[in-house]
């Protein structure tokens, strides 16, 4: 799947990105795949979603997508909206992430997976990083804690560099 933008990146399940906007037409298509693998089916909630996930770049507020899917299906129930972003985040197409006071964004999965996310507490920008980033972190929390480290559903916390100079 190719991203709107012309770059060359796969998403959900392999399939998109939060820093590209997607074809919702061939997005749609790949998900439907994924949920037919799993016995499961696209419903118009979840194509609603879909679709007002494809045509951004970055990390929306759920309440973002309830607008989105508001002004391009109408007829969706806000609660069908929530229900079809948790089912997506179920099967790896789309990630969510608990940013500062507990607000919750979501973005479509890059082919790379799910990633870690960092806020800066003063301008409230998110960064992504790759979740390798703290694999010696979680390695040693299971090995000496027997803790499995879930980094990517909460946002760290710091200052970006440019709140810092």
């Amino acid at each position: 799947m190719q991203p709107a933008s012309g770059g060359d990146d796969s998403p959900p399940g392999g399939e998109s990105g939060p820093a590209s906007a997607w074809d919702a037409e061939t997005l749609v298509s790949r998900v439907t795949a994924i949920l037919h693998g799993r016995g499961e089916r696209m419903t118009g909630p979840r194509r609603a979603v879909l679709a007002s996930l494809a045509g951004v770049r970055g990390h929306r507020s759920a309440e973002d997508v309830v607008s989105a899917v508001a002004d391009g299906a109408p007829g969706v129930h806000r609660a069908s909206v929530y229900r079809a972003l948790d089912a997506l985040v179920e099967i790896g197409v789309v990630q969510h992430v608990h940013l500062g006071h507990g607000a919750t964004a979501y973005h479509l999965v890059d082919a790379l997976g799910p990633h870690l996310h960092l806020q800066c507490h003063d301008c409230g920008a998110v960064l992504d990083v790759p979740a390798s980033l703290l694999g010696g972190v979680a390695r040693r929390l299971r090995r000496e804690h027997g803790f499995d480290l879930d980094a990517g559903h909460v946002a760290l916390s710091g200052t970006c560099d440019r709140c810092r100079t």
